[in-house]
């Protein structure tokens, strides 16, 4: 039996808006970040590209241990937000936060090679027209990339909304403040409340399906256009 209730729809809705935030909050640094990989050649893309893959291997918690030392108030950078009143820790910003680290790399790899599959002679040859780099970026990168930039959008997206580890160490599991679909399932199962936590299994796997499939979509479709 599935139970949906005002508060499971509450969890949903929060979870849905943090995730959202959060993949509009990395797109312009994954975008950014993935086209300097992806056309600027370097000794250092190498390591780079390891350290903001890193979240996609290292465990969830382990990441969540480090952002925890990074955000904590005795920190150079917790201790700096925290003087000026931003609070990371144990809130929706933490939430976010773990959501953006945990689903960056999949926005950057999808988005590079995007990037990469752009004949560079297009840019050249737009750049011989007199055509600076904002508006070759804009006008001849994009429309031909665009359709691997919403694939890692929608990656990124679906990773946030699924996050666990890192949530939970950063921002905790506080009911009707940081907790999120993953984190609300768990709670169930643990207390017994198998049909809250299918009702929200049910809305995760119909926003992961959507946003995978969508995804999945839009890269096979690249060869036709």
């Amino acid at each position: 039996m599935i139970s949906f209730t005002e508060a499971t729809w509450n969890i949903t809705l929060f979870s849905l808006a943090v995730a959202l935030a959060s993949t509009l909050a990395i797109l312009p640094f994954g975008i950014a970040l993935s086209w300097l990989l992806a056309r600027k050649r370097s000794r250092f893309n190498n390591f780079v590209e390891t350290i903001v893959l890193l979240p996609l291997v290292m465990p969830p918690v382990a990441t969540g241990l480090i952002l925890l030392k990074i955000f904590g108030r005795r920190s150079p950078v917790g201790g700096w937000l925290y003087e000026r009143g931003v609070e990371i820790l144990f809130n929706w910003k933490g939430v976010l936060v773990a959501m953006a680290v945990m689903s960056f790399p999949l926005l950057v790899r999808s988005v590079k090679t995007s990037f990469t599959e752009v004949n560079p002679r297009l840019e050249q040859i737009a750049a011989s027209l007199g055509a600076s780099a904002p508006r070759i970026f804009f006008a001849v990168t994009v429309p031909l990339a665009w359709r691997g930039l919403v694939a890692g959008a929608l990656l990124a997206f679906s990773r946030a909304l699924g996050e666990f580890g890192a949530t939970i160490i950063l921002a905790g599991n506080i009911p009707g403040k940081t907790q999120t679909l993953a984190l609300a399932i768990f709670d169930f199962v643990q207390l017994g409340k198998d049909p809250e936590a299918f009702g929200l299994i049910v809305v995760t796997v119909v926003a992961a399906f959507a946003a995978v499939g969508i995804s999945e979509h839009l890269v096979r479709g690249k060869g036709q256009v």
